[in-house]
């Protein structure tokens, strides 16, 4: 799960409900750590928070994309709703968008969706 620290409250409700449902997280604090632990750690999905320090979710998810062994379902999570901004999330790689706020449940279903087509 990558995400700012504009979401912290977030990420934190995110990370209880998801380890409670045994879900095994892995933090970045900005898009360059997400692109190293997903390197390192081949996870399954990504949870992409779009607004994030140093480099943001947007380059994060399209370098990540530039990777050929890193095919990795991206959920991208963001506060940006305004028209086109999924398109965009989706043009630079990511698999789903979710618009904030979001509810655990709805996390949870985009992630069971994504995970039981692979």
């Amino acid at each position: 799960m990558a995400e700012s620290e504009v979401g912290q409250g977030s990420r934190f409700t995110f990370t209880a409900y998801l380890t409670a449902l045994n879900y095994r997280l892995i933090i970045a604090r900005n898009g360059i750590e997400a692109i190293a632990q997903a390197k390192e750690n081949l996870p399954d999905i990504i949870l992409m928070d779009i607004q994030m320090p140093n480099m943001d979710g947007l380059e994060a998810t399209k370098q990540i994309r530039l990777e050929p062994n890193l095919i990795i379902p991206i959920i991208a999570l963001t506060a940006l709703a305004m028209e086109g901004d999924r398109e965009k999330c989706l043009a630079a790689g990511a698999s789903e968008y979710l618009a904030k706020p979001i509810k655990c449940r709805q996390l949870n279903n985009a992630i069971q969706q994504i995970l039981t087509s692979l």
